[in-house]
């Protein structure tokens, strides 16, 4: 199957990079190579991109789509938590703009056997990267009952987290859950039958939890953004598409402990503790999808994108 994936907010992303010619922009979820396609269409021969992703077919297929570039284009099989070793590694030790794309591309959930999507039948998998050994298949059959449901109720904010849980506790003592419909049977057996069509497909939430444990995606936002805000040269400027509210939350958060790190306490009549702002906020709102792109991409539909500019 070849790799495909609408870039979501493609041109509010171009335009929010403020890109210079012989800048130096990183790419930290590369997947088919869409942003980053029209990143080095504005590079000049001084620009250049570093292109980093950890799903093999995304390395394979961005690596042909970008090859009219030669060598302004870097790209390295890791995960975006790794950028600042990975760019050390090429003696890079500032950019001119970096843009992560989080969630799971149009290659990942249509392909069956990634195991991503609740509408094919194929193996409980999800890994974004598949050098890990662990998979769904191991959460879902090896997670105690308290486990799952903390999954289920952090990750996915799904109602019937604790129901879900105890059903599949109870089927896996029969046999283990191996496939995408048997957790399917199993989820909808756990939500009451006039509850089921409210809110879209009752295994969405499910999904997405397991898959967000299974790739630790909160935890390596949360880690990694940071020290790409430190990476940044003055001007450079950070942008991240999100998906849903948790990793909003994570981005949102972050950016306003960079614009005010102050630790001191509001009655102080000057700041003590030395901590200074990095940057800020490039947009005060998040940017939302317009109606033509989410006419053209449904999947466009709960995305936002969040800039921090460094000062």
């Amino acid at each position: 199957m070849e790799f495909s994936h609408v870039s979501v907010l493609l041109d509010e992303t171009l335009e929010q990079l403020n890109i210079r010619p012989d800048g130096i922009y990183v790419d930290g979820t590369l997947g088919g190579g869409g942003h980053s396609y029209e990143i080095c269409r504005r590079l000049s021969e001084k620009g250049r991109l570093i292109g980093i992703d950890q799903d093999a077919d995304a390395i394979a297929a961005a690596g042909k789509r970008l090859e009219e570039f030669g060598d302004r284009v870097t790209i390295i099989r890791s995960n975006y938590c790794n950028m600042e070793q990975e760019l050390r590694k090429l003696g890079i030790n500032k950019v001119d703009g970096i843009v992560l794309d989080l969630g799971v591309s149009s290659y990942q959930l249509d392909a069956a056997e990634r195991g991503f999507t609740y509408r094919v039948d194929a193996p409980l998998d999800m890994r974004m990267d598949q050098r890990q050994t662990k998979t769904a298949k191991d959460i879902v059959n090896g997670y105690s009952e308290e486990e799952l449901y903390r999954v289920l109720r952090d990750l996915g904010e799904e109602r019937f987290a604790g129901n879900i849980a105890r059903h599949i506790v109870a089927a896996r003592e029969k046999k283990p859950v191996e496939t995408t419909e048997e957790l399917n049977d199993i989820i909808r057996s756990a939500i009451p039958a006039r509850l089921r069509a409210v809110g879209g497909h009752p295994s969405k939430r499910t999904f997405q939890a397991i898959r967000i444990e299974l790739n630790q995606e909160l935890e390596v936002l949360k880690n990694s953004l940071d020290s790409m805000i430190d990476l940044l040269n003055p001007g450079g400027r950070l942008c991240v598409i999100t998906f849903h509210s948790l990793e909003d939350r994570i981005v949102k958060t972050i950016f306003k402990t960079n614009e005010n790190p102050c630790t001191c306490p509001s009655n102080f009549p000057v700041c003590v503790c030395g901590k200074k702002p990095k940057g800020r906020a490039a947009v005060k709102k998040p940017i939302l999808p317009g109606a033509e792109e989410l006419e053209r991409n449904k999947r466009a539909k709960s995305a936002k994108l969040r800039v921090f500019e460094r000062i």
